[in-house]
């Protein structure tokens, strides 16, 4: 799950990035709204994080635009303005959630994993595909009751497959989701990481199910 933090405090902006990297996000950085527009005309995210007093113009003013306009993904307001009203405001303007500061980085992973849970987004706490069984809040995967021990891009690979099971998921995408601006990406990061996640599979009985489509990209499907 790729997450943009359009936040100009730069401490709490890497606070908070680093917090959600560790809850499992793909995290990418915007200190101001020009920014935010230049990553979201770059990348496809799942969900925003957007500080309102930006140093180029009032977040509130930008969200409802581009709300209306319907570019931008669902949206966690983070802002010290906690009145009543505010809050009122920020939600009428587009707002999915809001969460005024200070904040624990915890509470806004949570909020974030609920927002990808509502229709329309990424409705599934636990997902199925045959044996598989994975935890997107816990970030883990039980074969058969048994646990698999994965890496975070392992996990994150995992569930962008079985979200996407029985179509090709294209090696591009992939990349996009898993990897932020700044990553430091090698030209077969993605081809490592699948093959980390079939030897994986392969070791509990499933790596069957795990395809290789050449020159396109990767399907993991149920077996017959």
């Amino acid at each position: 799950m790729r997450i943009l933090i359009v936040e100009d405090n730069e401490r709490i902006a890497k606070l908070t990035g680093a917090g959600l990297a560790a809850a499992g996000f793909a995290v990418d950085l915007a200190p101001d709204l020009a920014s935010a527009d230049d990553a979201l005309r770059l990348a496809q995210f799942d969900a925003l994080v957007l500080d309102l007093g930006l140093p180029d113009g009032d977040g509130l003013e930008w969200l409802r635009a581009r709300r209306r306009a319907h570019t931008i993904p669902p949206a966690l307001v983070l802002t010290a303005r906690g009145a009543l009203d505010d809050r009122v405001a920020g939600l009428d303007a587009g707002a999915d959630d809001y969460l005024v500061k200070p904040f624990e980085v915890a509470e806004a992973a949570a909020r974030l994993r609920a927002l990808l849970r509502r229709p329309g987004t990424r409705s599934d706490v636990e997902l199925e595909i045959g044996p598989l069984r994975f935890d997107t809040n816990r970030r883990d995967c039980v074969v058969d009751g048994k646990r698999l021990d994965l890496a975070r891009r392992e996990a994150d690979l995992l569930e962008l497959l079985m979200r996407k099971a029985g179509s090709v998921v294209r090696r591009q995408a992939i990349e996009d989701a898993l990897y932020s601006f700044d990553a430091a990406v090698t030209p077969n990061a993605v081809e490592a990481t699948v093959s980390r996640l079939r030897r994986k599979l392969d070791q509990a009985g499933c790596g069957d199910m795990l395809h290789t489509v050449r020159g396109v990209g990767y399907l993991l499907e149920e077996r017959e």
